[in-house]
């Protein structure tokens, strides 16, 4: 195959109008024809999500790679963590076969924190040397996210013996540390730990580039950091790269990193150190097998419209043609079923919470929408009949954890900022352990969407009456679709539109900001299935507080 397009160099970071030619998957040769021609298309590496989960989408591996190089994405730092958590070591054995089947380059990682704490149940456990076996195969890339960095300031044995085979086996260490500064941070990158997706602010970032890591700007479906650290691409080119960490089906759909590249275009950023953040900085710093438009390279690129629109033509993986003009030419496969689910039907009579006495004040999550942490409220208890209930016109919900691995006791809570002015939510994507979580604005309703999620053994569901109802299943552990990822997003866009008209939500994507109340590692309150937990103390709290 030859071409002619004007290549984006971005080691010199010049652009020439060449002849480009690919013979058996590799760049053979670039002939320089001469200066830039703005008619012609321009040819530079495919995109690289830095870090993603790619069970947040609802699709596996298969299906997640037909969506994405529409976008111009040809690989992905992929934690599989979600999966682990339900199947463990299996779970991310699945992941890997399933995404050799398509023309992609996935990267997985050897999850660190399965389960993420010791105060949920999770349906597996992933010890330091399964870690060590996961590292040693060619297919896992790096230690993924190290959420434990309570175990890596306390120098918790398991936890450094899982930091010590990455350093052995010479494979990058991923890191999560929300808010972490001064000492703190300083230690816990002495660790090895190279990177962080977390940062809140730009000063945080700015303080942990100065420590030697690599900062994630990220944009999910909920959590999303890009406009408080995008003044950092042009500061500190070579320590920034562009990650979705999470991002539902719909928001798949519509883009991945192309979006952040034109986002950052359109602010006036530089484009050559746009697109290292979009490139290059992720395959240099994971050693990843993606090729970066030079003679020798498997060619992996795309051709785009110009450098302004950044319109993505064609997508190109090992010399085949595997998307142009939006439209995906990877084979629709169906992928097969794996889950862990066992509990039984969820009782009405179950999600009851008796007050105390007469008054009382409960810890009330508050969830702010487009982050992962919340912040913790005390905030007087609507009482009736000598039981706590929601307080609608307040915004105080129903919060409940239902155990999806065995028959155990339902956890409840309180929160505000979902909206609802009535029905129920729920979803068995939960992060990390992936029980399943709901919020409602009473009981019945939420006993009926969580047992839409445990008749389909797994899913999102959404209810308004008994008759009025949506149900997205999920049986791949719960979390993955085995649909046409298509379809798969256009059922997330009619439940996720039925929560928002029917049901009241004015939350951006209200199933991604429920899945992270469950994520115990950020603070501040969140839910378990064993209860309200604190994420400043790392403790549980009471829901009730005592007079």
């Amino acid at each position: 195959m030859r071409l002619l397009a004007n290549l984006i160099n971005l080691f010199d970071q010049t652009i020439y109008y060449s002849e480009i030619g690919v013979e058996n998957g590799i760049i053979a040769f670039i002939n320089q024809l001469g200066p830039e021609r703005p008619a012609a298309p321009y040819a530079l590496p495919g995109f690289i999500d830095a870090h993603v989960h790619i069970e947040s989408s609802m699709l596996t591996p298969a299906q997640f790679a037909r969506l994405v190089v529409v976008h111009g994405t040809v690989s992905t730092v992929s934690d599989p963590h979600e999966i682990g958590n339900v199947l463990g070591v299996a779970g991310v054995q699945y992941m890997i076969e399933d995404g050799k089947r398509v023309p992609f380059k996935f990267c997985f990682g050897a999850p660190s924190c399965v389960p993420a704490t010791i105060f949920e149940t999770a349906g597996a456990t992933i010890s330091s040397d399964e870690v060590h076996q996961l590292l040693a195969m060619e297919e896992i890339g790096y230690l993924a996210e190290m959420m434990n960095f309570p175990g890596v300031l306390h120098q918790d044995p398991e936890v450094m013996r899982k930091i010590q085979w990455a350093k052995t086996l010479n494979k990058p260490i991923d890191g999560h540390a929300p808010g972490l500064r001064g000492q703190d941070a300083r230690q816990y990158a002495a660790a090895g730990i190279s990177t962080d997706h977390e940062c809140f602010t730009y000063d945080e970032a700015f303080e942990k580039i100065q420590l030697g890591m690599h900062i994630l700007i990220r944009e999910g479906s909920a959590a999303k950091n890009f406009e408080a650290l995008i003044p950092l691409i042009d500061q500190f080119p070579n320590n920034i790269m562009f990650c979705s960490d999470d991002k539902h089906p719909d928001s798949l759909a519509h883009g991945h990193i192309n979006e952040l590249v034109k986002r950052a275009l359109w602010q006036g950023y530089d484009l050559f150190n746009v697109l290292r953040a979009a490139c290059l900085n992720p395959a240099l710093h994971y050693r990843l097998a993606v090729g970066l438009l030079r003679v020798g390279d498997p060619a992996d690129f795309i051709l785009i419209d110009n450098c302004q629109k950044i319109n993505i033509l064609a997508t190109y993986i090992d010399g085949q043609l595997v998307a142009e003009n939006g439209q995906t030419y990877i084979e629709d496969l169906r992928s097969p079923v794996v889950n862990q689910f066992d509990c039984l039907p969820c009782q009405v009579a179950s999600l009851a919470l008796k007050a105390p006495a007469t008054t009382a004040t409960i810890n009330v999550i508050e969830a702010l929408d487009g982050q992962l942490i919340t912040n913790a409220l005390q905030l007087p208890a609507r009482i009736e009949e000598g039981v706590i209930v929601t307080d609608i016109p307040r915004d105080i919900l129903k919060i409940v954890v239902v155990n999806r691995y065995k028959t155990a006791p339902v956890q409840i809570g309180f929160i505000t900022n979902f909206g609802l002015k009535h029905g129920a939510i729920a979803s068995s994507v939960a992060h990390d352990s992936h029980n399943i979580i709901a919020v409602g604005c009473d009981d019945a309703h939420l006993a009926q969407a969580i047992n839409l999620v445990i008749t389909a053994k797994g899913g999102v569901s959404a209810v308004a009456s008994a008759q009025v109802h949506e149900i997205l299943p999920l049986p791949i552990a719960g979390l993955m679709s085995d649909s046409d990822g298509y379809v798969v997003a256009q059922q997330y866009t009619t439940i996720d539109a039925f929560v928002k008209n029917n049901l009241g939500s004015k939350l951006l994507a209200p199933f991604m900001t429920l899945s992270f109340m469950g994520l115990l590692v950020i603070p501040s309150l969140k839910m378990s299935d064993l209860g309200l937990f604190d994420g400043q103390n790392f403790s549980f709290c009471a829901v009730v507080e005592k007079n």
